[in-house]
């Protein structure tokens, strides 16, 4: 049994009510974690304020620091512990389980050392002035979490805020959420100030939105769909509280036919099936340049059907998706696709041998995409590509940037004056070109435009984000 974590103690929750936790590899219940309500968010509240205006809050920069870097090292010392679970809770094969540990660590050892490099500036201003501006932390910050990346995505927004000299509290998804507990468990025991960091888990609809409405939280980061991004707007607004948001994305790769498709096609792979496809950066829509659709499609076909899929200690290309219902919904764009009549190109296998209950779905690679049909404007969020064929870079520009979102681009190409062309067009937070993720890189800002979102995570620009900025006047005459 899995309790909150609230002011270093572990606690059940106030009603007494839990949540089966499913291994997705084959269905079967394993775990329980408490279903909280807005008793406990309040309860978790309060002591973040408790250590922001006590414990935590008085550290100064270094300090703060120092105990981040400590969280680091413990990560380190305790990675295949949080691979195991990450590894159970998500059904990730297991080197993927253990790269998210390895960069939960590098997140927080990124904000380590970014702690005590948070300046403010001074201001020319009129004679007889001088004005300086300080960066302080929100207070109390809120943090939803989503189930495909527990850990890391806890690393850029947590970590960000502890860095900024913010308390935390967190409401992973209730998918996903032992890594979590875990960590603030660690947290305590290498000496973070009780209330620093405080997880809470239960249902969005009932002690997320109990978070977002909290009066006493002072900003809030979630990722997840842009459905919820809105209402926590929404709810965020009433009283005027800040948020950033990052909520998925309908990434195009782009492929000249001048581009090096040894390098670029397992790359494209990669990305639509890494974590079988439930990733808000998911490459999910390959826009390939006339003159090399076939033989490109040919190539990526056959990559397609060496894929495996198989169960999380397997460790094969791909792991199963997160429950049922998400199994459902991929099968839902597959059947919507046939029925329309999309061509699929190739799709991998599931591995013989699978527990029987798991959700797995095997890949897909599918040609001719309408640009308008659901399939090329939904995040699907399985392991779907989904292929076009454009003529030239206006006609790659139209088709990019064709959809509500904005996250990621990817563009694969040799030469330099179209690269810098593309990438001035295309309408995304970040964009690649010939490459695609660059290998995950903490200190790059992540966020999106559109329908993706606002703010950015990851990098220093996101300890911007969890700070409020003063401006301070001195008249000296």
């Amino acid at each position: 049994m899995q309790l909150n974590f609230i002011a270093n103690q572990s606690v059940p929750a106030q009603g007494g009510q839990t949540l089966d936790v499913i291994d997705p590899s084959d269905g079967q219940v394993f775990e329980h974690i408490q279903r909280s309500q807005a008793a406990d968010i309040n309860a978790a509240v309060h002591a973040a304020r408790k250590a922001f205006e006590g414990a935590w809050g008085q550290l100064s920069a270094m300090e703060r620091g120092r105990l981040l870097m400590a969280l680091s090292r413990k990560v380190i010392e305790h990675a295949a512990e949080l691979t195991a679970l990450e590894q159970r809770d998500c059904g990730k094969p297991t080197r993927q389980a253990a790269a998210d540990a390895t960069a939960l660590a590098r997140y927080f050892e990124y904000y380590a050392g970014a702690c005590d490099k948070l300046h403010g500036e001074t201001l020319p201003y009129q004679n007889g002035y001088s004005v300086l501006t300080w960066r302080e932390p929100h207070g109390v910050t809120g943090h939803v979490i989503p189930w495909n990346y527990p850990m890391q995505i806890f690393g850029r927004s947590v970590g960000g805020a502890l860095a900024a000299g913010n308390a935390c509290v967190v409401k992973p998804a209730e998918d996903a959420c032992l890594s979590l507990i875990r960590v603030a468990q660690l947290a305590a025991e290498v000496g973070f100030p009780a209330g620093a960091m405080n997880i809470v888990t239960g249902y969005g609809h009932e002690v997320g939105d109990a978070l977002a409405r909290h009066p006493g939280i002072d900003h809030i980061s979630f990722t997840g769909s842009p459905g919820v991004g809105t209402l926590i707007q929404q709810v965020a607004a009433e009283r005027h509280c800040p948020v950033t948001l990052e909520l998925g994305g309908k990434s195009p790769q782009i492929i000249f036919a001048d581009a090096d498709l040894d390098a670029a096609i397992p790359v494209v792979v990669n990305a639509i099936v890494q974590n079988a496809g439930q990733t808000c950066s998911a490459g999910s829509r390959v826009l390939i340049e006339q003159a090399i659709y076939e033989p490109l499609l040919k190539r990526l076909g056959e990559a397609f059907s060496r894929l495996q899929v198989g169960s999380a200690a397997m460790n094969l290309d791909l792991g199963p998706l997160i429950r049922a219902s998400q199994l459902e919904r991929v099968a839902g764009f597959l059947e919507q696709a046939r029925l329309d009549g999309i061509t699929t190109v190739a799709q991998g296998q599931i591995a013989a041998g699978v527990p029987a209950g798991g959700f797995y779905q095997a890949p897909v690679l599918l040609r001719d995409v309408p640009v308008m049909h659901r399939l090329a404007q939904e995040e699907v969020f399985g392991p779907v590509l989904s292929a076009m064929a454009f003529e030239n870079e206006d006609h790659a520009i139209q088709l990019a940037n064709a959809t509500h979102f904005g996250l990621v681009a990817g563009i694969w190409s040799r030469d330099g004056a179209r690269q810098f062309r593309m990438a001035r067009r295309v309408r995304s937070g970040q964009v690649f070109i010939n490459n695609y993720g660059a290998g995950g890189g903490v200190e790059l800002p992540f966020g999106g435009v559109k329908s993706s979102g606002y703010g950015r995570e990851k990098g220093f620009e996101a300890l911007l984000g969890f700070t409020t900025l003063k401006t301070v006047a001195i008249h000296h005459g």
